[in-house]
């Protein structure tokens, strides 16, 4: 037969035409099951915190060993509060260099965010098969990190009506107290973040405020981890124990 495209036969087209979903996993880490002394106790995966670096490298072996995948498939980043995506094809041999998130289409490689309070953003687009992790603290998320994520996600093929997002443990806005001036700053910037405290004080609730962001974008499924890492004493929380350890929150694609 000659080309062009395949005959019409009436009803869906064969299996064989369409694109499959890919399925992507999500994980996101406690303090629980490591090997690290307090105050890092004891599943600890940042290696910038002060932690001996064995135990750190001990974790994050764990880490893989629980995802079933070798540890280098795991993508690091060196987190600066920042806007600055990255795109990975393959392993990284060292942490990313001042990046906050990065995105990929590759298969089993899993990409880290760090996070003691900041928002762990896990983005996935299963018909494109394109993920990515976002590092959205208080700077990052008012200059714009998760829009840039998506727009890199976007530059791979990801369509935001596919994208499924979830908004990992971070601080609730009851706990997030912040000059007044600096709320006002956050929500021109992040409209939806704005609140009050549970002392009626001027406030940041950095996840409703993501949230607002990536639907106003077109996003088409958010959830939301609702656990606050201030109130939640199995996760790391840097406002409420300075000096401590870090949760991971994890996205890959599996095979």
């Amino acid at each position: 037969m000659g080309g062009g495209d395949p005959p019409s036969l009436g009803g869906p087209p064969p299996l064989a035409w369409q694109a499959v979903p890919v399925r992507i996993r999500r994980v996101v880490t406690t303090r629980q099951g490591g090997v690290s002394k307090p105050p890092y106790e004891s599943f600890n995966l940042g290696d910038h915190v002060g932690d001996d670096p064995a135990a750190v490298t001990a974790n994050r072996r764990r880490l893989a060993e629980g995802l079933g995948l070798p540890v280098d498939r795991l993508v690091w980043m060196e987190q600066v509060h920042g806007r600055t995506v990255q795109v990975v094809d393959g392993p990284a041999t060292e942490p990313l260099e001042a990046t906050d998130a990065v995105v990929t289409k590759a298969e089993r490689l899993a990409l880290v965010v760090l996070t003691a309070d900041c928002v762990p953003v896990l983005l996935g687009d299963p018909e494109a098969g394109v993920i990515a992790a976002v590092h959205a603290g208080r700077v990052g998320a008012r200059v714009g990190v998760v829009p840039a994520a998506l727009e890199a996600m976007r530059g791979l093929g990801a369509r935001p009506e596919h994208v499924e997002v979830l908004l990992g443990p971070a601080v609730c806005g009851q706990c997030y107290e912040v000059p007044a001036a600096m709320r006002d700053d956050v929500e021109e910037h992040l409209p939806g973040s704005a609140v009050k405290s549970r002392a009626g004080k001027p406030a940041l609730d950095l996840r409703a405020g993501i949230w607002q962001q990536l639907a106003d974008a077109g996003v088409g499924r958010i959830g939301v981890d609702p656990r606050c890492t201030v109130e939640e004493k199995d996760l790391f929380s840097h406002r409420r124990e300075p000096g401590t350890g870090r949760l991971a929150g994890v996205i890959w694609i599996d095979a």
